[in-house]
């Protein structure tokens, strides 16, 4: 389709055969009090123009030759198989399957992906996934709430600050209430979450309990015991994961996990500065009435042949409103595929091997800054590839070494007051012996 802007006999075709004067007289209805005004835009440039100004735009981006950011985000790396899956034009163009009958490969695909995470999570359905991990995570929270008939949740501080922020939006409509259990953030403590804590936040008639493994500040958490306490309230629990670390820690459906909710951007999304990414929500087979979103079954045709099809579909323009399980969530289809041709391209073992690296590098690190004397881990316990170090005047030095093109982590006083000169290193497959030298060396120079 061209673009073929109105011209001014056109609009006033319109507003005549609408029964108005004007633009402003079509919009009389909206207050004044609330309608913008006065918008400060700039005159008309040629296309020349235009492209010159969006280049002096871009180089504002500043890419760092050395990272360690993480806090939810992580650097790994993208098979080019995956561009050339979802490059292809059948799938990058595709919409919705409603049609099943025209829509195969598109159907298929999910039901790979849908496969592909339950057996990543050890548990008995997946959804055709969400916009993202924090929407993932919110969604799964409100599925508990109309599973238990309850409307209060408890969620772990251990749970990303930007996830927590989604989840308290989503509740804040239909007025559930959140408590937030805090976690052991002193120098040499756990860093996780109290089960007995936990179990005092969530009394009696909570509706679940939200948990991440590993937490935001990289630690493991006891999930078996969160998920024995959240039960024995008659609460679930909802482990929120980082889906790498599947592949050597315990899986979510062994340790007693009623749902689960994933960021899926470590498989084989690249970070983009922050999107699009995918979510990703798994649970137990009884639950699937309640699951928001679509999910996509197999089965077959009257000639035996194996078919794809939208089996659940509880969204607002498929059922009544009162009756949606969610009125505002759809799959990331595109994203949902890189994923699943990201797994099937490393397969278990290579995700455990980008798992293990990860790891490697992540102790390799610790012992460079704690032998340098610049830095000591903030927690006692476990933890995966990211870890929280106390580094004295971090922001400053934080800054300092952004100047020279070095992202020495996530400054954890951002989002946790108490966490003052304090960082959030992350690490994985692509984090090089070289990296981990050149921030030793550059955060030396900042004493």
């Amino acid at each position: 389709m061209t673009y073929s802007p109105h011209t001014d006999a056109d609009r006033a075709t319109m507003l005549a055969a609408i029964g108005v004067a004007s633009v402003d007289e079509l919009f009389d209805d909206i207050p004044a009090s609330v309608r913008a005004g006065g918008w400060d835009v700039p005159p008309p440039l040629a296309e020349q123009e235009v492209r010159a100004e969006l280049a002096r735009l871009a180089r504002r981006n500043r890419i760092p030759e050395v990272s360690f950011l993480g806090a939810g985000v992580y650097r790994h790396l993208v098979p080019a198989v995956v561009g050339e899956v979802i490059g292809r034009p059948e799938f990058a163009t595709a919409y919705t399957p409603y049609q099943p009958e025209v829509s195969q490969g598109t159907l298929q695909s999910i039901y790979e992906f849908q496969s592909l995470i339950c057996e990543l999570t050890g548990m008995e359905v997946a959804t055709a996934s969400h916009y993202d991990g924090a929407t993932a995570t919110a969604e799964a929270a409100l599925m508990a709430c109309r599973l238990t008939r309850r409307d209060r949740i408890a969620v772990s501080a251990g749970v990303s600050p930007d996830t927590r922020r989604v989840l308290a939006t989503y509740c804040s409509g239909p007025g559930i209430e959140i408590v937030t259990v805090p976690i052991d953030l002193s120098q040499g403590g756990t860093g996780t979450t109290d089960p007995a804590v936990a179990a005092a936040a969530l009394g009696s008639d909570a509706a679940c309990l939200v948990a991440a493994q590993p937490n935001f500040h990289g630690q493991i958490e006891p999930m078996r015991d969160l998920a024995e306490v959240a039960h024995a309230a008659g609460a679930q629990l909802v482990a929120v994961v980082e889906p790498t670390s599947l592949s050597i820690l315990e899986a979510p459906g062994a340790y007693g996990a009623d749902i689960v909710a994933a960021e899926g951007q470590p498989l084989g999304i690249p970070a983009s500065f922050g999107g699009p990414f995918v979510g990703l929500m798994a649970a137990r087979m009884g639950s699937v009435r309640q699951m928001p979103g679509r999910l996509v079954g197999a089965t077959r045709d009257v000639e035996g042949r194996r078919g794809y099809v939208l089996t659940l579909q509880a969204r607002e323009q498929h059922i009544r409103r009162e009756k949606a399980a969610s009125n505002i969530c759809t799959n990331q289809a595109l994203m949902a595929l890189a994923a699943t041709t990201y797994l099937a391209a490393v397969g278990p073992s290579g995700l455990r091997e980008v798992a293990e690296l990860s790891i490697t590098q992540a102790r390799h690190l610790v012992t460079a800054l704690e032998s340098a004397g610049l830095a000591r881990r903030r927690f006692g316990g476990s933890y995966f590839a990211e870890v929280t170090v106390t580094v004295p005047d971090a922001a400053r030095r934080h800054a300092a070494l952004v100047e020279q093109g070095i992202v020495a982590g996530h400054l954890a006083e951002r989002d946790e007051p108490d966490l003052r000169d304090t960082l959030l290193l992350a690490t994985t497959e692509l984090t090089t012996d070289d990296d981990i030298d050149r921030l030793v060396e550059a955060l030396a120079a900042t004493r």
